[in-house]
């Protein structure tokens, strides 16, 4: 059996892999890529290409959920297969099931780790890392559907003093990618239904634009505020702060732009 090497792209443009994920595309005797699970705003297909020396083959999320990862797999048996990935690998569920299968399969499996837009939002936030709660995604709403488990995961992760990471919905595919607004929008319109005082225009929150990039937006301030504030084109991600650490309210007020007010509450 061959090897399959999940490689992290990091999380803007083709100069953000490691030297070590170069060499192992390089080293590579096919090359597959999935750009479904998160957007590089500044990725060029032909500039990764030339700096792998390689072909890549795109994969859909049609060929990794439905079929299992299956031409991918197939090459992997015949010799060394790399496999690219946005952000850090095996952070989406699906990255996991395709290298659980491999390993089953008798494909013998290795990571080499990207930058990570969950590491990224800390450290530009400087919200500390081990006061993290359960992450939630904000799904696009459907017609007649409210989706509650994002407020439901906020809510808990409150109670315990605990932040919450939102990712926010994608669907490449239709190069739809939700924005911040969106996102509180629809945590606004389970408050209206629930109305237990999770998500209101008081509520602190923290938005991050294109974190990765030369030009990240990484605001905090009021759902009420923030709802209306321009954070540009996206990747968009939210986080809503529990009780602070003095030293967090101390980063948000001045790496993001929060209201002094914010020292009030202050654990």
């Amino acid at each position: 059996m061959g090897e399959l090497v999940f490689v992290g792209l990091g999380l803007y443009n083709e100069k953000d892999i490691s030297l070590r994920g170069l060499e192992e595309i390089r080293k590579a005797d096919a090359v597959f890529a999935e750009f479904y699970t998160s957007l590089m705003p500044g990725l060029s297909f032909q500039k990764l290409e030339r700096l792998a020396r390689k072909k890549i083959t795109v994969v859909s999320r049609k060929i990794l959920e439905e079929e299992d990862g299956k031409p991918i797999s197939d090459e992997a048996k015949k010799g060394k297969v790399a496999f690219l990935v946005p952000g850090d690998p095996l952070i989406a569920t699906t990255h996991v099931d395709l290298r659980i299968r491999a390993e089953r399969q008798g494909i013998k499996t290795r990571v080499i780790h990207g930058s990570s837009i969950v590491s990224a939002v800390m450290g530009l936030s400087g919200l500390q890392n081990y006061k993290y709660g359960r992450s939630v995604t904000i799904p696009f709403p459907k017609e007649g559907f409210t989706y509650e488990t994002p407020y439901r995961v906020i809510m808990e992760n409150r109670t315990m003093g605990l932040h919450t990471l939102c990712y926010l919905d994608i669907k490449a595919e239709e190069q739809r990618y939700m924005t911040i607004k969106e996102g509180l929008q629809s945590l606004l319109d389970v408050e209206k239904q629930k109305r237990r005082h999770v998500i209101t225009p008081s509520t602190l929150v923290l938005g991050v634009a294109r974190a990765g990039s030369d030009d990240p937006t990484v605001k905090a301030g009021y759902v009420g505020d923030i709802t209306n504030h321009d954070f540009g084109p996206p990747p968009h991600i939210l986080v809503f702060p529990a009780k602070l650490h003095f030293m967090e309210a101390e980063a948000l007020i001045t790496l993001a732009g929060a209201p002094e007010q914010i020292r009030e509450i202050v654990k």
